[in-house]
């Protein structure tokens, strides 16, 4: 197909007579996936919050179980509009300990000042800096959305997967989880078990069920049952996570890698009964590896 060049101009919303953010809101509602943070969805917006203030959008990403606390600012970043990002973000991931939250700031002009301030927080504030151009192109505005900044990866100890969002009981994930799933998870405690030197018992938390022996805590290996999408999620922590990913992706089972030296699957009942001896295998693996 032969392109074409069409002349275009570029928009300043702040500034746009008719064209303001609540238009803004209303294009990307309609189609979030436009901001370039995978398959999410718009789960609130304009949410009024605990002091003050509303937060313009919450995104979620339900398969990683992930929350995006978005701010739009048209025209360029400001001090009081990244203090304002940051409060929402903070109050978010207080309110709701069980999500991995990130902050998102969407603006037409992210400055070299932005960008400055926040090197000095990398590690500490997982965000996501996205800036907006607007173009016209005869009579129609194309958005386009370019990340200029992800510090998403934070400090091992600040993560909800080191903390687990605070202790719960087995009643909690029985109710959560369901029978099913919950079976599975036994089921693969079963399998842990038979490979580990010290006998392995489920450690609750609000966010996952890790493990522990004699009060000792090792999330080698860490479960959470999905009942919406009617699977576990079992991660597993391995300096060989990039070998085990592709041998799972090739037997079809649904895995991801995000932070290094880990993966997660994502098995249902039939997933596990079908894989169970690669399963098994992985997991021996990652109990020889850590010792436990």
């Amino acid at each position: 197909m032969t392109l074409t060049y069409r002349p275009h101009e570029k928009l300043s919303l702040r500034k746009h007579p008719t064209v303001n953010e609540a238009w803004l809101h209303d294009r990307i509602c309609e189609d979030p996936g436009m901001l370039g943070l995978g398959d999410v969805r718009v789960l609130d917006r304009e949410r009024a919050l605990t002091g003050g203030g509303r937060l313009d959008l919450i995104l979620l990403d339900d398969d990683n179980d992930r929350r995006y606390e978005v701010e739009i600012q048209l025209g360029a970043t400001d001090p009081s509009h990244i203090i304002r990002t940051i409060e929402y973000w903070d109050l978010e991931r207080r309110r709701y300990p069980a999500y991995e939250h990130i902050a998102v700031i969407v603006a037409e002009d992210v400055t070299t000042r932005f960008l400055n301030v926040m090197a000095l927080m990398a590690g500490s504030i997982p965000m996501v800096a996205i800036q907006l151009d607007a173009l016209k192109i005869d009579a129609s505005i194309l958005l386009n959305f370019t990340q200029v900044l992800d510090m998403t990866e934070l400090r091992g100890d600040d993560t909800e997967e080191e903390s687990g969002g605070g202790t719960v009981d087995r009643a909690y994930w029985d109710q959560r989880g369901g029978a099913g799933l919950m079976k599975l998870a036994d089921e693969i405690l079963a399998i842990i078990n038979t490979h580990a030197k010290n006998p392995q018992e489920f450690n609750y938390l609000r966010g996952y069920m890790g493990l522990r022996s004699n009060g000792v805590v090792r999330n080698v290996l860490y479960v959470s049952p999905k009942p919406t999408k009617n699977y576990v999620t079992v991660g597993v922590r391995t300096r060989a996570a990039d070998d085990w990913k592709n041998r799972f992706e090739e037997a079809g089972v649904p895995v991801h890698s995000k932070r290094k030296n880990r993966f997660w699957l994502k098995l249902s009942r039939e997933d596990f009964d079908q894989h169970r001896a690669l399963i098994d295998e992985a997991v021996k693996h990652a109990v020889d590896e850590a010792g436990i």
